[in-house]
């Protein structure tokens, strides 16, 4: 099949999904043809089944915000029609599930008909979507694509919740791809590159934005600090990476954190990793927890949203109320303080990480385009 995907090309967990669904189709023998504002983060090498086509917008000082959407819309109709695609796949319903709309009814002028799958990741749900400036066109655009995916069963839930959806909401779970991921039977990195013999290892990646509260992050690590010799990798940025750095000056345990900033290694960082921390006010999934877990690390999280659905309680980690540091450090410890223990919720965690294995979740989108396909065309 020829598919479009639309998505943000960010570090974000909507981009990395959509990335790495639309590589792994090409390697199955699809034609795969991206189309967004700028190369995907995820997408460093292009194969025969991968293509790239970037969305420009003109400037004109008639506007104050260059119109993006009427870009896309455009760009959709002139892919569509060069390539001959079967479907569209945006991830995200605003803008580009509402853009793929406009080019659905364009496309249908010229006697082109093309399905759309809408996948909503979250924030297009509970955070931005949710807002009454916003909600008409989310609503309008939901109900109007052809097939809709939640990455959760939460999400899916909050949509119905929030919206007057008269759409089925299927759900199809982010994956992990096992292959970038070290096996149980791996032995450990090297890890005096980064500690000492007797320091655990801590991790925690994010875009560093006010719902993945960074300050808890920094205020756990400080109590784990205490009571057993740690290392606070964090990879990422954003616009609370000052207020962590200063918090951790204040705590007196900035010379144990190490701020990577953006990455497109994740995977060879979390081969450090003795535990993930994921505080976050909501996960509409948690990829990040899912990424630690296939790297054989278990995570400590808040119980928001998806994260349930993805670390179980004191099986491949633990979960604990939103804000209580108190607790999410005192769990963190009891994993860390015992050598067995901690291999014990290693391993768990990387066993029940492979109910997400992309080999699982990437037969569902296929079976998907191809139903959608027949039905629609």
């Amino acid at each position: 099949m020829k598919i479009g995907i639309v998505c943000y090309p960010t570090f974000g967990g909507s981009g990395v999904v959509a990335t790495e669904l639309g590589i792994a189709l090409g390697k199955k023998g699809h034609e795969v043809h991206f189309i967004t504002s700028k190369q995907p983060v995820r997408l460093n090498f292009l194969t025969q089944n991968v293509h790239f086509h970037e969305v420009f917008v003109e400037e004109y000082p008639l506007f104050h915000f260059q119109p993006y959407e009427l870009a896309l819309s455009s760009k959709l109709v002139a892919i569509v029609e060069r390539y001959g695609l079967d479907i569209l796949h945006v991830h995200y319903a605003i803008p580009h599930a509402y853009a793929a709309y406009m080019a659905k009814q364009m496309l249908k002028e010229k006697g082109i008909e093309i399905p759309i799958v809408t996948t909503l990741h979250g924030t297009d749900i509970t955070l931005v979507g949710s807002h009454p400036f916003y909600k008409p066109a989310v609503e309008f655009s939901i109900n109007n694509s052809d097939v809709v995916t939640a990455v959760s069963e939460s999400l899916r839930k909050d949509t119905l919740r929030l919206f007057d959806i008269k759409k089925e909401i299927k759900v199809i779970y982010n994956f992990i791809d096992f292959d970038k991921y070290p096996s149980i039977d791996d032995v450990d990195c090297e890890r005096n590159t980064l500690a000492k013999d007797n320091e655990r290892i801590i991790v925690h990646v994010s875009n560093f934005r006010p719902v993945k509260r960074i300050k808890d992050v920094i205020t756990i690590f400080a109590k784990i600090q205490e009571k057993l010799p740690s290392k606070l990798l964090m990879v990422g940025d954003g616009p609370d990476r000052e207020q962590a750095d200063l918090l951790s000056k204040k705590l007196g345990v900035r010379d144990q954190i190490l701020f990577l900033g953006n990455s497109n290694e994740v995977n060879k960082i979390l081969c450090y990793a003795d535990l993930f921390l994921l505080p976050s006010e909501t996960e509409s999934f948690g990829l990040a927890a899912l990424e630690a877990m296939a790297a054989k690390t278990p995570v400590i999280s808040s119980n928001s949203g998806g994260l349930p659905e993805v670390n179980i309680n004191g099986k491949t980690g633990f979960l604990s109320n939103v804000g209580d540091t108190e607790d999410m450090a005192k769990n963190a410890i009891y994993i860390l303080e015992n050598k067995e223990r901690l291999m014990e919720f290693k391993v768990n965690a990387q066993i029940f990480a492979r109910k997400f294995s992309i080999e699982n979740i990437l037969p569902l989108y296929e079976e998907m385009y191809r139903t959608i396909k027949v039905g629609c065309c």
